[in-house]
């Protein structure tokens, strides 16, 4: 669920992470919001569940064996980063080393300010990478102890420690002080509605920047985050996503996440049309560097139209792209 989903239940939550794993998918990705935006309650006159991330994957860990459970993306500067570390330590525990993190400072400030007040003052940047680092040497170090302008701590043991030797961070944005970010800390970097050539040309930066950092051998993933709506004709597929609240959702980020990328590409960077459009972007994706989809927006209005969408793409578009 990766916008305002108010038609959504936390057994569909479920139910669809089950189908997506039958379905063939390699990862779940679900958002992270502690309250509702402004232009959530002056859409919704009910408001709608966002279920927090990290319990209902402990709950779909349970009901799924292969599923990667990705996080897309945790809000970090809203988290305790030693409590955050713990439980997703334990969350990578229970799952079997499933759990990969999409990180980022958040697309809301009103979020931020209205659930941490006393830090309203904060760069949030700072703060992330501060949040990232402890989080790293809480999994890396037996006694781990941090003093940074907005996190702190001291000896704390923290066990256990996840499965996975390295869990993977995948910084999210397209600006480019969140390309720095993946390659000094992450493993992979997600950015969002961006054309293929555009992701390709971030791609570039990432392994310049990474060279800086002395990480010039870190293999990273290029995880891209689209939108797709797949229709028996292009037009079809346009007009559908364009009358989505998925499109209305994309609009009011237009001063945060998406902040430089154009509404008139919205259709154009994404994954829209009949499932020949959609495979040929997909491998405009994959040429221009992308290792997979990380966090596939379906415009969809209802969960039976989600479903639609994701068994349509798992069975015309997926079979293109066999390995």
């Amino acid at each position: 669920m990766m916008y305002p989903t108010p038609f959504a239940s936390a057994a569909d939550v479920v139910d669809i992470a089950v189908e997506a794993e039958q379905l063939g998918y390699f990862e779940v990705a679900g958002n992270d919001h502690i309250t509702t935006q402004q232009y959530v309650r002056e859409s919704y006159p009910v408001p709608p569940d966002f279920f927090e991330p990290l319990v209902t994957y402990g709950y779909i860990a349970a009901r799924t064996s292969t599923l990667r459970l990705m996080t897309g993306i945790l809000v970090m500067p809203m988290r305790q980063p030693v409590l955050l570390a713990k439980q997703l330590a334990t969350l990578d525990q229970l799952s079997g080393g499933r759990v990969m993190v999409g990180a980022g400072s958040g697309a809301y400030r009103e979020e931020f300010v209205a659930s941490q007040p006393h830090l309203a003052h904060a760069h949030r940047g700072r703060l992330l990478n501060e949040s990232i680092e402890a989080v790293q040497l809480l999994f890396r170090e037996r006694r781990a102890s941090y003093a940074g302008e907005y996190v702190s701590f001291d000896d704390i043991e923290m066990y256990p420690k996840p499965v996975q030797d390295v869990l993977p961070i995948y910084p999210a944005g397209n600006a480019d002080a969140s390309i720095r970010r993946a390659a000094r800390y992450g493993q992979g970097w997600l950015p969002a509605g961006l054309s293929p050539a555009a992701v390709g040309a971030g791609r570039e930066k990432l392994r310049a920047y990474a060279a800086e950092e002395g990480r010039a051998d870190q293999e990273f993933a290029i995880a891209p985050q689209v939108m797709v709506c797949i229709a028996d004709t292009t037009e079809e597929a346009e007009d559908t996503y364009r009358r989505s609240q998925l499109f209305h959702h994309l609009v009011t980020l237009q001063q945060s996440t998406l902040k430089g990328v154009s509404v008139d590409t919205y259709v154009t960077n994404n994954c829209i049309g009949n499932p020949d459009d959609v495979i040929a972007k997909v491998k405009e994706f994959e040429e221009a560097g992308a290792t997979h989809l990380a966090g596939i927006y379906f415009a969809a209005d209802n969960v039976e139209q989600l479903r639609a969408q994701m068994r349509r793409f798992a069975t015309e578009v997926m079979p293109a792209f066999t390995d």
